[in-house]
C-alpha cells in the first residue's frame, strides 16, 4: 500500500510512527526543507476543459472561476480551489519557526510531507516541561500544519507529548478563547506568520494552565464503575454520570475483567475493553502514581489507543488521524470528558 507520507525528517529519538530521516540538531530550515521534502513550492494555472464544436472538433475552454494547485517540482496535482484560495507554502511553515529556533530557543523536531503534498507540518519543541507524580514527564510542543485539498485549515496548536509513552494530546483549555492553545487560518485569508504568533501567545502561559489541569486530573481517584462511564461517554457519546449508566455496561467491563466479555455486542465494545485494560495496567505509564486509577490515567489510556492501538491502515495513516482526523478528535472528546470529572 502506498505511504501517505511524501517524506519527513526529524531530530533525536525516533518517532513514535517510525517514520522519517534523521537529522543532527541545530539544523539550519533550509535543510529542513530538504530532508523533509518541503524543498518545493506550490504553484496554480487555471482550470480549462475540453469541448467539441458544430464540426465535431475538440476545443480547449477557460473555466475562470476555479484554478488547479500543483507542485513546482513533479507537477503532480494537489487540488482544484477557488480564485479566492490563499495558498500556503511548505517553507512558509518552516520559516515559521526560523526566530523561535534562533531567539526563544525553540527545538525543531519533526517536519513532513503527507498525501503527496496535500497536507505538511512541523513540529518544536518549546523547551517547556513538567512532572506529575511518580516522575511522569510530559513536555510541551507547537505543531503548525496546513492543507491544500480543503481538509485543514492553517492550524497553530499547542501539544503536549507524554515522554513515557509518546502520546500526543492537543492543549486546548476549557472556558478559554481559542487563543489560549490554537489558532486557526483559514484558506481564505492570507496566512500571516507573525499574526499567528502573537495570537496563539508563544508563552508559558497556555502550557501552565494545561499542566495545571493535568495535575488536577492526576490527583482524581476514579472507580471502575467511573471508568466504565468515562470510555462509554467518550467511544459512544453518552452521559457521564454514573447514575445514568445501564446496568449492561458496568456488567460488560465486570465480564471484561474476568474474560468473559462480548465485545461485539457492545457498540465500541472491542475499543472499550482495549483501553480498560490499558487503563487497568497494560498501557504505558499506567502503574505510575500520576495515572494508576485516577483520571489522568483515563486521559493516557485514551490517547495511547488513539496514538498507537487504534485500528490504522499504515502508521502514516495513523499519524494523520492522531493529529489531524478522528484520532485527534476522539483524544479531544477524552480531554473534555475527564475535565469533567475535575469540574
Amino acid at each position: 500500500m502506498a505511504h501517505l507520507i511524501e517524506n519527513m525528517a526529524y531530530v533525536g529519538a525516533t518517532p513514535w510512527h517510525g517514520l522519517g530521516n534523521p537529522l543532527t540538531p541545530n539544523q539550519p530550515i533550509e535543510v529542513w526543507a530538504q530532508q523533509a521534502g518541503m524543498d518545493w513550492r506550490i504553484e496554480s494555472s487555471n482550470v480549462s476543459y475540453m469541448a467539441q464544436n458544430q464540426r465535431g472538433q475538440n476545443i480547449i475552454l477557460p473555466f475562470e472561476e476555479q484554478r488547479v494547485l500543483y507542485r513546482s517540482d513533479t507537477h503532480a496535482p494537489l487540488s482544484v480551489v477557488s480564485q479566492r484560495y490563499q495558498e500556503v507554502q511548505p517553507l512558509e511553515i518552516l520559516n515559521f519557526y526560523r526566530d523561535l529556533t534562533e531567539q526563544a530557543g525553540f527545538e525543531l523536531e519533526t517536519a513532513g510531507v503527507l498525501k503527496g503534498g496535500k497536507k505538511f507540518w512541523a513540529l518544536a519543541k518549546t523547551g517547556q516541561t513538567s512532572m506529575l507524580k511518580g516522575k511522569d514527564v510530559s513536555n510541551g510542543y507547537i505543531l503548525l500544519a496546513t492543507a491544500c485539498d480543503g481538509t485543514l485549515a492553517t492550524t497553530a496548536q499547542f501539544t503536549s507529548i507524554r515522554v513515557v509513552c509518546n502520546n500526543t494530546l492537543a492543549i486546548a483549555l476549557k472556558g478559554q478563547s481559542s487563543s489560549a492553545g490554537v489558532v486557526k487560518v483559514p484558506h481564505s485569508t492570507k496566512f500571516d506568520a507573525e499574526k499567528v504568533k502573537q495570537q496563539l501567545g508563544i508563552s508559558v502561559r497556555a502550557w501552565d494552565e494545561h499542566m495545571y489541569e493535568m495535575k488536577q486530573l492526576s490527583q482524581r481517584k476514579v472507580s471502575q464503575t467511573e471508568a466504565a462511564a468515562y470510555f462509554d461517554a467518550v467511544f459512544n457519546n453518552t452521559s457521564l454520570s454514573i447514575a445514568d449508566q445501564e446496568d449492561s455496561i458496568i456488567q460488560f467491563y465486570r465480564n471484561v475483567a474476568t474474560n468473559k466479555a462480548e465485545p461485539k455486542t457492545e457498540p465500541n465494545g472491542r475499543a472499550m475493553s482495549k483501553v480498560m485494560t490499558m487503563f487497568n495496567g497494560q498501557g504505558r505509564g499506567a502503574e505510575l502514581s500520576s495515572a494508576k486509577d485516577t483520571a489522568y490515567g483515563l486521559l493516557c489510556a485514551m490517547t495511547e489507543f488513539a496514538d498507537h492501538e487504534r485500528r490504522a491502515m499504515s502508521q502514516d495513516h495513523r499519524l494523520d488521524s492522531a493529529w489531524f482526523g478522528a484520532g485527534a478528535s476522539l483524544k479531544q472528546r477524552g480531554l473534555e470528558q475527564a475535565l469533567r470529572l475535575v469540574a
